[in-house]
């Protein structure tokens, strides 16, 4: 009999891993697969035990129900066989999670189904010889059936289990812990996180500074740039890292590289025209990152509002529908690729001067507010750019309070943003009136000699 050793170990442990922790790939695998087909004994033993459990109760057993089997019904094994068995058990029960699932369901779903519909063949050869071709019909259609998908759902009962399985957000850290606390540790996967500000407030820099704090925890960044140049987005990462001012990296071009060539995280910066690419081609390309074994820890989109709706080109599509569509689009990629999606949006013309912005002065489509996980606001008025100072504003936090306003330190020159605590603001707030009033004073003095000038 052909089995799976042709995989190796690894491949066969994963594939029962998935038996226990996917109860309808389970229910799909139990159609087709032989025990037979596992090469390892141990673990035809293993999977015999959750089938045969399956069959008996028509439930899929928990981690506790497998436990007691484990050590209750291995008693005609011998010891070694019973040692592997439970020495696995705590191994996968101690790392659920299997990479590459995706492949390992394909290629076992596809080996079994294949010797399933193999033995049918060889079984209706003998009925060849009494014509029985409704039997054989029979018998192949029977064999291409078995192991379809048979998800129906997410199944109220046979999945009680699910429901009370901690879900792991897997964060990334903003860098501001202010905004970590809120959002129960920061950016989670398959989440949509939108930046909104006014033309010129600094939403690239905020996009930035998220892309930089990922590479910092080691994760890897693909960030879309729809406006500035792939070089202009990197140089501004350089300067975001390093703390040199945007002004003089070109002398000190060793200096960073110096201090970036050994960030664990790895950055790749796309760039399109405007208005050129659409989800589908942002989509298109993350794939081919894929296949370079390079997994994306988070995707920077700069920014959503630029990117060309797919439904563009059906008749009378109003602008907020193809934005609220690319939005929406968005937040899919964040599931698909599991990981967070940030973008940013701009306001209407009322944001323009507003100390905090809210979701009412959200650009053309107030719907892209709708899919979005995170909503945050960056305002600056023209005084508060003289000090470089502004306001975030939690516009919406589907994992914790909104409603909040947060003041920030900004200096677009080393992309520098920093959540303030209130007598830092004051702090800032007074330096910026002395040195106002050491100009007023200087201004003064000026006057006043040249009217002493004159009067002489």
């Amino acid at each position: 009999m052909e089995n799976l050793g042709v995989f190796g170990k690894s491949f066969q442990e994963n594939l029962c891993k998935l038996l226990v922790y996917d109860r309808s790939f389970c229910d799909q695998m139990q159609e087709v697969l032989d025990v037979g087909y596992l090469e390892l004994k141990y673990l035809q033993v293993f999977t015999k035990k959750l089938f045969d459990y399956k069959n008996e109760y028509r439930t899929h057993p928990t981690n506790g129900t497998l436990n007691s089997i484990f050590n209750t019904e291995l008693q005609l094994e011998n010891e070694v066989i019973q040692k592997q068995i439970n020495d696995y058990f705590v191994r996968i029960q101690a790392f659920p999670d299997v990479q590459d699932k995706e492949y390992v369901k394909n290629k076992s779903l596809d080996f079994c189904k294949k010797q399933v519909l193999k033995n049918a063949m060889m079984d209706s050869v003998p009925l060849l010889n009494d014509c029985s071709f409704e039997e054989i019909e029979r018998l192949i259609t029977k064999a291409l059936r078995l192991g379809l998908d048979n998800n129906f759902g997410y199944d109220y009962i046979k999945d009680f289990e699910e429901r009370f399985k901690f879900k792991a957000r897997n964060p990334t850290s903003t860098g501001w812990p202010k905004i970590d606390k809120i959002t129960k540790g920061g950016l989670g996967v398959g989440e949509l996180v939108v930046v909104i500000a006014p033309t010129g407030a600094g939403k690239s820099h905020v996009l930035v500074h998220l892309g930089a704090q990922a590479l910092k925890q080691g994760k890897n960044v693909v960030h879309f740039t729809l406006e500035l140049a792939d070089t202009a987005v990197a140089q501004r990462y350089d300067a975001c890292l390093t703390g040199y001012n945007l002004d003089i990296l070109i002398d000190q071009k060793e200096a960073i590289y110096d201090n970036i060539k050994n960030i664990d995280g790895q950055l790749l910066v796309k760039e399109y025209p405007t208005k050129s690419a659409t989800t589908i081609t942002l989509k298109n390309h993350l794939e081919k990152v894929k296949q370079t074994q390079m997994e994306i820890d988070m995707i920077i989109v700069d920014y959503g509002d630029l990117l060309r709706s797919t439904i563009a080109n059906r008749r009378n599509t109003e602008k907020r529908h193809e934005l609220e569509s690319i939005y929406e689009e968005l937040r899919g990629i964040a599931q698909e690729f599991n990981c967070p999606v940030i973008t940013a949006s701009q306001t209407n013309r009322k944001g323009l001067n507003e100390e905090v912005i809210t979701m009412d002065s959200i650009s053309e489509a107030f719907n892209k507010c709708f899919v979005a996980d995170l909503i945050v606001s960056l305002s600056r008025t023209l005084k508060d750019r003289s000090c470089n100072i502004g306001r975030l504003f939690v516009a919406k936090n589907r994992n914790g309070p909104d409603g909040i306003v947060f003041s920030v330190f900004m200096d677009t020159g080393t992309v520098t943003i920093k959540v303030l605590e209130q007598e830092d603001v004051q702090k800032i707030q007074r330096k910026e009136q002395e040195k106002k009033s050491q100009q007023d004073m200087a201004s003064a003095r000026k006057v006043y000699k040249l009217m002493k000038e004159k009067q002489t």
